[in-house]
């Protein structure tokens, strides 16, 4: 996870039977992160306000996902340096932000239903576009993460479904275009949402599995498990 280098090393030393997780690209991964961030919030910004002045339930829907993003990355800039356990808990949030963020979603789209609503296609695909070039940019430097922890992973996951969100949000624009109705904005933003909460059961399952692993390493006397955040932590 090294600026030079494509893949993830992680080290495990045993101490007298106390674990300690060595994240050796630390560097690479925080300098990715903040750049992530960056990005996600700007487009935050401009989403919300292009979704709003579109009528766009899929460009709110991207927007309500930019600002969650971002929030992660900022959580995994937090714990980067700590112990697997915690960079587990982490990801527990972010799964759970990401299930509620496709909650979310859904309730959008049935306000949009109910109303009728016509969005503005020119409008969704311009910022759809702005969009994927702000998310392929997320995604083309946190690529090499994408096998690390669930932490990375979340953080993997979430900027893939952006980018796949967009591009529909584009198709969606030249299909309201075209057909003269909301449905294709709505069926867009009804997928972001199932695709954003099959990614947090995804993400939910692997930080299960880390947080087990950490549990049922032995404890140096002295010393309480790392899954209990109290002892030693990197």
């Amino acid at each position: 996870m090294s600026a030079t280098c494509g893949h993830h090393h992680g080290h495990d030393h045993g101490h007298g039977g106390h674990s300690h997780h060595h994240d050796a690209s630390q560097p690479g991964a925080r300098k990715a992160l903040w750049i992530a961030l960056g990005l996600n919030a700007a487009m935050f910004a401009i989403e919300i306000g292009a979704g709003l002045a579109a009528g766009s339930a899929s460009l709110l829907a991207d927007s309500a996902d930019f600002l969650g993003d971002a929030a992660n990355y900022g959580l995994s800039l937090a714990v980067l340096s700590l112990s697997l356990a915690w960079r587990a808990r982490a990801a527990l949030v972010k799964a759970a932000s990401m299930g509620l963020f496709g909650l979310g979603v859904l309730f959008i789209v049935g306000l949009h239903l109910w109303r009728g609503t016509l969005p503005e296609p020119a409008t969704m695909g311009a910022i759809g576009l702005l969009a994927l070039l702000a998310n392929l940019a997320s995604a083309l430097v946190l690529y090499r993460f994408r096998t690390g922890d669930s932490n990375m992973r979340a953080v993997w996951l979430c900027t893939r479904n952006d980018a796949i969100g967009n591009v529909l949000v584009m198709a969606a624009a030249g299909a309201v275009y075209l057909l003269g109705n909301g449905w294709p904005d709505l069926a867009v933003a009804s997928f972001m949402a199932v695709l954003a909460i099959w990614s947090a059961a995804q993400v939910t399952r692997q930080a299960w599995g880390e947080l087990r692993q950490e549990m049922q390493q032995p404890s140096h006397p002295g010393h309480t498990n790392p899954v209990a955040g109290i002892g030693h932590g990197d």
